[in-house]
């Protein structure tokens, strides 16, 4: 799989963005997951937990993305939806913290004005 930096890198340019993605992603990894192993556990109610929480993380990370300059393309459908979103979470943006692309996004971002209150 071959990732399209330079969009990924132009949608995801505010710092508070980012900070909001480095919490939000783990979350939704980690909350996917319980939500799958306690499906196949039989544990509804638990499975329920991690799905809220799964669900809070998506809608951090819509949070974040409005507050960007550049929006991300839009879904051309649910397919297109699933398919962008999973790939971000579980491979796109772990990739971009592990290569040091976040950090050098983060250093790079506009930092708010020092006499701004």
């Amino acid at each position: 799989m071959r990732i399209d930096w330079s969009d990924y890198l132009r949608v995801h340019t505010d710092r508070a963005n980012l900070v909001i993605h480095l919490v939000a992603v783990p979350l939704f990894l980690m909350s996917f997951l319980a939500f799958c192993q306690r499906i196949v556990a039989g544990d509804v109610s638990s499975a329920g937990i991690a799905l809220l929480a799964a669900l809070v993380a998506m809608a951090l990370q819509g949070r974040g993305h409005k507050i960007e300059n550049n929006p991300p393309r839009p879904f051309s459908g649910p397919f297109n939806f699933l398919r962008r979103w999973f790939t971000e979470q579980f491979f796109v943006f772990p990739m971009f913290v592990l290569t040091g692309r976040w950090w050098r996004q983060y250093s790079q971002a506009d930092r708010p004005a020092e006499n701004e209150a």
